[in-house]
């Protein structure tokens, strides 16, 4: 059984707080930016990615608490993140590729989910760290890598052994930084004037 606590399974729904903030900034202001396909699939990819590290959290807040049989919620995490990361990456180079077309006219499926998450997240990084340089606030793509170079560290760290409070401790640093200057990230590029990006200049 893993050696989670009660306060390491609670210290787990920050991380998912951030990415939720993070995700409602960017869903509001780029409601008007996006056509409503790439949108849609947007705010699917985010809710996904919500959804799976909440869920995860929950999970570990059962096991602390000694209530057993809902290891589906552990094992939904990695399959249901990546399609999260997936999607909203392809919306946002889907968004970005539009614009500039209307102008111009481990193992095999642990594998698979992490190519598909690692690809996801570094399109919906890039593509933020487009539009910080368009909203002409370029500090901002710091803010993005080191939130990109957190989640990929999260990456390696799932390949590790997280029966051990050690690992879920670190791996929630990790995940409490990564998530947290997602959050900073999409904040400032709202005060910066995301909402009223014009992707065309």
């Amino acid at each position: 059984m893993p050696d989670f606590s009660i306060g390491m399974a609670l210290f787990d729904y920050i991380p998912c707080l951030f990415f939720g903030i993070g995700a409602v900034i960017l869903l509001r202001d780029l409601y008007n930016v996006m056509s409503k396909g790439s949108y849609a699939l947007f705010a699917a990819g985010v809710v996904n990615v919500f959804m799976a590290g909440t869920l995860k959290a929950t999970w570990k807040l059962l096991v602390a608490c000694g209530v057993g049989g809902f290891d589906k919620l552990d094992a939904m995490f990695f399959p249901v993140q990546t399609l999260g990361f997936l999607f909203a990456g392809i919306a946002i180079v889907w968004m970005l590729a539009k614009s500039k077309k209307a102008h111009r006219a481990m193992e095999p499926l642990t594998l698979i989910c992490i190519i598909g998450m690692v690809g996801g997240l570094a399109m919906l990084d890039t593509g933020l760290c487009i539009l910080a340089k368009k909203v002409k606030k370029p500090a901002l793509i710091a803010i993005f890598a080191v939130s990109f170079v957190c989640c990929l560290g999260m990456g390696y760290l799932s390949s590790k052994d997280f029966d051990q409070a050690s690992m879920n401790w670190i791996a929630e640093g990790v995940n409490f930084f990564g998530q947290g200057f997602f959050a900073l990230g999409a904040y400032l590029l709202s005060k910066a004037g995301l909402a009223s990006v014009e992707l065309d200049k």
